[in-house]
């Protein structure tokens, strides 16, 4: 059953933003993360002297190597920024884009400094790309190109448990990162802790389990935890509740694709995803599952039975729905689309999604931003957990989820004595049940982000600001006590 906008339709929505969200004079992706700093940084504790040390990148690497292609040397450019080594390892993914420059990379390493304290995790930020388009090289080439890189950054002291550890980003994944830590391995062969010099592995190779959902599962808990603050409703208008939220989704890659699952099962209407080329809608709600099978095997929605294609996907950043999940790239919300976006709630699953005047038109026109470096932390909160795992060298749950279901059957038993009534073996197995590795994950990563999200809301709260502002002077109040906590050797007080 194919579903349309029911008066003006979406081809009327706009035009302009189907390429260029953004006018040319607004900031680039480094300036608007500064600029947010500086918003934040006037309702923060910290002196002068140390916002301008927070603020500044501590390190980056820049190097150029030769790979063959077709018989012929092409030179291969690759970044990696470290920007505060407060708290260490650094931790930040590596992504393989075209459009890696590095001012993109050390923008995109702040914000991971910034995201990593506002969820107390205990790293600094840092953050790699490599200038290729991972479509135009075979899976040989691209190894050769990973290993080429992991091999500069062992050379450079930029990869390490305790020094820098990267994680999957945009076009790269497990596999990458399995090329990264044998590289690694094969460079370090006495340190025994060398499984956590990058996160995002496969299990087979020292991964946990939950990774690869951890940043889409976050951007769920992130939201169900705004809806339920009563402001947040009073304000958008909101039942405050999970359930028959209607909810569009722009990205449909790992994040997207994960976000989307889960208000899926928790009862959200998915009404639209938008992808680069198109975009699914359907107001009664999209079968997540039947929809990615149908682009996996055709490799585009076009064609889509169940939904409305459109073929100017931005267009639906602008319909009508409870929430709008931004989770591809960069600068989707700018002052060319702003005052047209008609969500209640924007939540920022991508890094940078609106732009620093776009989130100004957002917040005066009544909606509420929750902003990325809060909203999609759950990857970096689990890849802490792997990390800390592979330090431990043993699995969550191996040492005490017998020993929990043996006490819980005990007092299970006692309460069937008292009840005069034995339960059925399946009753028995469901309340007796001793935590998986993935549960414990979920457990850990639900927490964390509630636990950020109130910090977040209270700061708000007390200070009469928006939450991006909030997070990010939670976040710089954090990183200031690290750094007058340990003092500094080589600086005069």
């Amino acid at each position: 059953m194919r579903s349309g906008f029911l008066t003006s339709g979406i081809r009327s929505l706009s035009t302009s933003a189907t390429n260029v969200a953004t006018e040319e004079h607004e900031p680039k992706f480094l300036k608007a993360v500064e600029q947010y700093f500086d918003r934040a940084a006037k309702y923060s504790d910290a002196s002068e002297e140390t916002l301008k040390h927070i603020k500044s990148t501590d390190s980056v690497l820049s190097v150029t190597f030769p790979v063959e292609k077709n018989g012929k040397v092409v030179m291969i450019r690759g970044y990696r920024s470290q920007h505060s080594r407060h708290r260490l390892p650094c931790k930040g993914g590596i992504r393989f884009s075209s459009a890696v420059d590095l001012q993109e990379v050390e923008a995109l390493s702040a914000l991971m400094t910034y995201k990593c304290a506002v969820v107390d995790v205990p790293f600094g930020g840092g953050k790699g790309g490599i200038m290729i388009n991972p479509q135009e090289w075979t899976e040989a080439e691209l190894e050769r190109i990973t290993r080429r890189f992991t091999l500069e950054l062992c050379q450079k002291n930029f990869i390490g448990p305790g020094v820098d550890v990267p994680a999957p980003d945009v076009g790269t994944g497990a596999r990458e990162m399995g090329w990264i830590a044998d590289t690694y391995r094969n460079f370090n062969p006495q340190d025994v802790n060398g499984a956590a010099c990058v996160t995002g592995k496969a299990l087979s190779l020292g991964g946990v389990r939950g990774r690869t959902e951890a940043t889409g599962l976050g951007v769920y808990y992130g939201v169900r935890e705004f809806l339920a603050f009563p402001e947040v409703q009073e304000r958008i208008k909101h039942h405050g509740k999970v359930e028959d939220t209607s909810v569009i989704i722009q990205g449909f890659g790992n994040v997207g694709y994960w976000a989307s699952k889960f208000f899926e099962s928790n009862g959200a209407k998915i009404i639209g995803i938008v992808e680069h080329d198109y975009a699914a809608y359907n107001l009664s709600g999209l079968n997540i599952e039947q929809l990615s099978l149908w682009r996996k095997e055709h490799g585009s929605f076009k064609g889509y039975p169940d939904a409305q294609i459109l073929d100017n996907p931005m267009a639906l950043l602008e319909a009508e729905c409870d929430v709008l999940i931004p989770a591809a790239l960069e600068r989707q919300i700018g002052l060319r689309n702003a005052h047209r976006i008609k969500a209640k709630l924007v939540g920022e699953a991508a890094n940078g999604p609106v732009t620093p005047g776009a989130d100004q038109v957002l917040l005066k026109s009544g909606k509420v931003v929750v902003p990325d470096l809060l909203l999609n932390a759950g990857g970096v909160c689990v890849s802490y957990f792997e990390w800390a795992k592979n330090l431990s060298h043993l699995r969550f749950g191996r040492m005490n989820k017998r020993w929990d279901e043996r006490s819980k059957g005990q007092l299970l038993a006692l309460v069937e004595g008292n009840a005069g009534r034995p339960l059925s073996e399946v009753e028995r197995r469901q309340l007796i049940h001793g935590a998986e590795e993935h549960e414990l994950v979920y457990s850990g990563l639900e927490d964390t982000m509630i636990v950020a999200c109130n910090e977040t809301r209270q700061t708000a709260i007390a200070k009469g600001i928006d939450y991006r502002t909030a997070a990010l002077a939670n976040s710089i109040n954090k990183i200031a006590a690290s750094l007058a906590g340990s003092g500094s050797i080589f600086t005069n007080a």
